[in-house]
């Protein structure tokens, strides 16, 4: 275990349906994200929730809705996030973006994993 150093965590709140040039937003940030070496992205698909318009997003079986809420998180130095912050003005047209301080305690990749193919 390292000792802990600062980050910032960057949390992005959209909707599964939320488009960038007729791709899915969350695939367009994670992959802006990726070509601008932050240094990882994750997607939490939730099945529940609301925002300010108060409109109920649910995947209970009788509702079954097309606009799920998201979460991406993205954990980097405070530079990196903030270089990336003017770009996802731009591409997002509605959510909530959030910022917070954390402790980072440890970052390794996996040695026994082949690294990850070019995209």
């Amino acid at each position: 275990m390292h000792l802990p150093h600062e980050a910032i965590l960057l949390r992005i709140f959209i909707g599964e349906s939320d488009r960038w040039h007729g791709q899915p937003l969350y695939e367009a940030l994670v992959l802006k994200a990726r070509e601008m070496h932050l240094a990882g992205a994750t997607v939490l698909r939730g099945p529940m929730g609301y925002g300010k318009s108060s409109r109920l997003h649910t995947a209970k079986i009788l509702r079954l809705s097309m606009d799920l809420p998201l979460v991406i998180e993205i954990v980097d130095a405070e530079e990196k996030i903030n270089s990336f912050l003017p770009l996802l003005d731009t591409m997002m047209k509605g959510g909530l973006v959030t910022l917070e301080r954390v402790k980072v305690i440890d970052y390794r990749a996996n040695p026994d994993l082949p690294p990850s193919p070019e995209i």
